[in-house]
């Protein structure tokens, strides 16, 4: 069939493909040609198919392979795309309420939303799809050492920690299946004669086993926590309690102080110290120790520094830098119950950091020794338990010196302060303890300022040097803390200068004429204050040290026709001031003669005659350059441009 049509006699091949195109597109017309086929997941994911298709147990949604009902399709980009983040996703099938979330006591990773740290969301070769089998899924998250000691419970070592504890959720403390003297009485008959013997008849099975048993492990036989109080391990309950078939058991014969002391003399517990700790003090035993059994030595009622963080919290906030014997135990500077030294030391602030800090003695032999390192106060300004400032420090370095000096504060804090100054590190320059230089210095004069300026203290091997400066008298002129002059000068730079340049000072004084940069005291416009690679100590030569201020002159003389000695500056100028107006060397007839013979013929026939030592040269021509061959200003008098002076001057010939 015809799918063209002629116009005026020709046909259209555009229209021809365009109805074409169209014809494409009609229903089962492409696909004749062309058919596309939907990918399987695991066609991609090989890798994901090899590791499940051995898997003991497989997620039902996984083993239908109904992807998409957790995940979002992404195509070709290799990435996890979850309809759902944690779990919620995992609630669209398994309801709260069959998983424990209605409880009262939910394990900690359900309530956090971390389903998948203990199962696996597709397969698992343990039950329930853990990602370990049996106790060693919650050893993941739990050390396994409390649970592996030399004894274990039996119930722990046949069916792991799913024997007594519930693994999602409980009604009962520690995830515990039932409420805990019931759940031991389960296995343990209390009405047996061995069982009333071993606890002394006493009714042990009204409170909780765990307070003499490890429910877990341990190394004692029976399963009794690693420090056993000798009552309770002779079976003497009644040392302390009433007789076991008494109407109240449990109650104690005295006071828990009084009872504790009639074996534990207290004075010798003090050893003579007269600091006491006040729970030892109030006869609160029972604040540290456990009066039954405890898995922490000297039935300390928790292992290690956690006994005393109990109470001593802050001590508990992380630091930068930990006092390696606060991360080993407390009990290496202080006593537990008495000491002679103040904060239950075990000696005297001095002795006791010199015990470790044995190198630091050293620093007692220095000329200058700091005042409170002299008198052995190591805590004035370091904290002895740990501290996020550098060396311990109680704070940064600067509000620790101004704890003692608190007028250097004011004083210190200028406009323009030093940078250790203002970042606080005086220990920068001053060492803490001592030092053979005055003030604590760490070196002498200009090699302690080279600890940080060594780039500009290289020598340059050749130019000139400022005499302070190569002296090292760095403090000449500078103030080591603040200032508010630039350059952290100890006084405005033209003060700081004339100090020493006392010559250029009395000549300004009496001068005509004061170069600006010199008389506003900007010495450094010029001059490098410390050295430089030409003479003195001038940062560039003449005239472009001169254009650096002056740079409406380098314009000028870049378009017109420069006088030849405006190469050089100070032939005619002088750098700071001059007895002559415009810092002429010298009276401008004597200055020009140098180059003009002021009694050639030309020269006086131009002139008029006029003698050229009275004539005011700059009046008629420009110094430095000019349009005009004969460097004439830009705007002259006609007559005078025609040469025709006597048009209006009379000379008269002497």
């Amino acid at each position: 069939m015809a799918v063209t049509r002629t116009t005026r006699g020709r046909s259209n091949p555009w229209l021809a493909a365009l109805v074409a195109g169209v014809v494409l597109l009609l229903p089962g017309a492409a696909s004749a040609q062309r058919s596309f086929k939907g990918k399987d997941c695991l066609d991609c994911h090989t890798k994901f198919a090899e590791k499940y298709a051995s898997a003991k147990y497989t997620h039902a949604v996984s083993k239908e392979r109904p992807c998409e009902a957790c995940h979002l399709r992404h195509g070709i980009v290799p990435k996890l795309v979850l309809k759902k983040q944690g779990n919620p996703l995992c609630l669209d099938c398994h309801k709260k309420e069959s998983i424990g979330l209605d409880k009262k006591v939910v394990h900690a990773v359900l309530k956090g939303g971390a389903c998948v740290r203990c199962h696996d969301p597709h397969g698992s070769s343990a039950p329930h799809l853990l990602k370990a089998m049996g106790r060693e899924a919650c050893y993941g998250c739990h050390k396994r050492e409390p649970f592996e000691r030399k004894v274990v419970h039996q119930v722990l070592a046949k069916d792991g920690c799913i024997g007594c504890h519930s693994a999602h959720a409980s009604d009962h403390k520690n995830l515990l299946s039932l409420e805990q003297t019931k759940l031991c009485g389960k296995c343990h008959a209390t009405s047996t004669a061995a069982f009333k013997k071993a606890h002394g008849d006493y009714p042990v099975e009204t409170r909780s086993c765990s307070v003499c048993h490890d429910p877990h492990s341990s190394e004692q036989p029976k399963l009794l926590r690693a420090s056993v109080h000798n009552p309770v391990q002779s079976g003497s309950c009644d040392s302390c309690h009433a007789p076991a078939h008494s109407a109240k058991p449990f109650a104690l014969t005295d006071t828990a102080a009084k009872l504790c002391a009639a074996c534990h003399d207290a004075e010798s517990l003090a050893a003579g110290g007269k600091v006491e700790h006040l729970p030892f003090k109030k006869g609160n035993c029972t604040s540290c120790h456990d009066p039954h059994t405890s898995n922490g030595a000297k039935l300390a009622l928790s292992p290690g520094n956690q006994l005393c963080l109990n109470c001593h919290k802050q001590l508990a906030e992380p630091v930068a830098n930990k006092h390696k014997p606060v991360e080993g135990s407390c009990l290496s500077c202080h006593k537990p119950h008495a000491a002679k030294s103040k904060g239950l030391l075990e000696t005297a602030v001095e002795p006791l950091c010199a015990s470790c800090h044995a190198k630091s003695k050293d620093a007692l032999k220095k000329k200058v020794v700091h005042k409170p390192f002299a008198a052995g106060q190591c805590a004035t300004c370091h904290d002895p338990h740990g501290s996020s400032f550098t060396g311990m420090l109680k704070a940064r370095g600067d509000r620790v010196c101004f704890g003692c000096h608190r007028d250097a504060e004011t004083r210190f804090i200028k406009t323009r302060s030093h940078k250790p100054v203002l970042d606080g590190q005086c220990e920068a320059c001053h060492a803490g303890h001592g030092s053979d230089e005055p003030k604590l210095l760490k070196a002498k004069g200009a090699k302690l300022c080279a600890g940080c300026h060594a780039e500009l203290m290289k020598d340059p091997g050749s130019g000139s040097n400022h005499k302070p400066f190569t002296q090292g008298d760095c403090l000449g002129c500078h103030d080591p803390h603040g200032s508010n002059e630039p350059g952290m000068l100890l006084t405005d730079q033209k003060t700081t200068c004339l100090r020493c340049h006392t010559t250029t000072g009395k000549g300004m004084a009496a001068a005509k004429s004061v170069h600006a940069t010199f008389g506003n005291g900007e010495c450094s416009k010029c001059h490098d204050p410390h050295r430089a690679k030409l003479k003195g100590l001038l940062l560039a030569q003449a005239p472009d040290l001169c254009f650096s201020c002056h740079k409406q002159l380098k314009e000028t003389l870049a378009k017109q026709k420069a006088h030849a000695p405006v190469e050089d500056c100070v032939s005619c100028h002088k750098p700071h001031f001059a007895s002559q107006p415009r810092l002429v060397v010298q009276p401008l007839g004597e200055l020009c003669s140098q180059c003009h013979d002021l009694n050639e013929g030309g020269f006086t026939r131009a002139h008029l005659g006029i003698d050229g030592r009275t004539i005011d040269c700059v009046s008629c021509h420009s110094p430095h350059s000019s349009t005009d061959p004969k460097l004439f200003k830009a705007n002259v008098h006609p007559p005078f441009a025609a040469r025709q002076c006597d048009a209006c001057h009379t000379a008269e010939m002497k």
